[in-house]
């Protein structure tokens, strides 16, 4: 399926599919993108409330400690009808761990902290947000994934625990989507990649690649996530609308 969203980076965006007065919600709102979403969000006037969350906002989130998850779905919730969740988290690499680039490379410990990050920690804010949206209306979760999580796409190796993280991340995407349907059909549970963008994150490997600057790619991701519809749910979308293989 591909979508065709409004040029994202002329203006504003007016998420007229949706329901007014209700609340969006970014998880991982201190990173480049997550904090550009928020932006965004808070220069419409389509939602009541706009909440972030971080390491550092209040009440704050660790992706390694579940109860700040539900904590933070609670406090959300408590705002008004969750009617958008974008959960902006993500791992590729720190100061101990980079992509590896052979078999060689990979470790039981640094495998375990990619997918830690990458699926399981979304897999459990999806846990506490999904039960919590409309039953009616349009409503959206959105997690970021990445192309590289895309097994069809894959044709040139490396980067074992970032792609199957993200692979995973698609699969709970899949299928969390399939159980929502059942409460709330029009509501739309979604992997979205945003493209390289400007962010430390991507920095080392943007050589040569378009890169977006996190404006551009929260106006990008957000058009997207305007236009789709119930139909939508379940799938695996890029900046532009269009799908991505699994």
């Amino acid at each position: 399926m591909t979508t065709q969203p409004q040029d994202a980076c002329s203006g504003r965006i007016d998420f007229a599919s949706f329901p007014g007065d209700g609340v969006a919600v970014v998880f991982g709102a201190g990173g480049g993108i997550g904090g550009a979403l928020v932006e965004v969000l808070r220069a419409s006037d389509r939602f009541a409330h706009v909440v972030a969350f971080s390491r550092r906002s209040s009440p704050s989130i660790d992706l390694l400690e579940e109860a700040s998850l539900e904590a933070a779905a609670v406090f959300a919730a408590g705002q008004g009808e969750l009617r958008l969740v974008i959960d902006a988290t993500g791992f590729l690499h720190d100061a101990g761990q980079g992509p590896e680039k052979t078999w060689r490379q990979l470790d039981a410990a640094r495998l375990a902290k990619a997918f830690a990050l990458n699926a399981t920690g979304p897999a459990l804010i999806m846990k506490h947000v999904l039960p919590r949206l409309p039953r009616q209306g349009k409503a959206v979760f959105a997690t970021l994934s990445a192309r590289v999580g895309s097994i069809g796409d894959n044709r040139i190796g490396g980067w074992y625990a970032y792609r199957a993280s993200k692979a995973a991340l698609n699969q709970l995407v899949r299928t969390a989507a399939i159980e929502l349907g059942r409460r709330a059909p029009e509501a739309l549970c979604l992997a979205l990649h945003p493209g390289t963008v400007a962010t430390p994150l991507s920095a080392p490997f943007a050589s040569g690649l378009m890169v977006h600057t996190p404006a551009a790619a929260a106006r990008n991701l957000l058009a997207v996530i305007d236009v789709l519809g119930a139909e939508a749910t379940g799938g695996f979308y890029d900046w532009r609308g269009q799908s991505v293989p699994w």
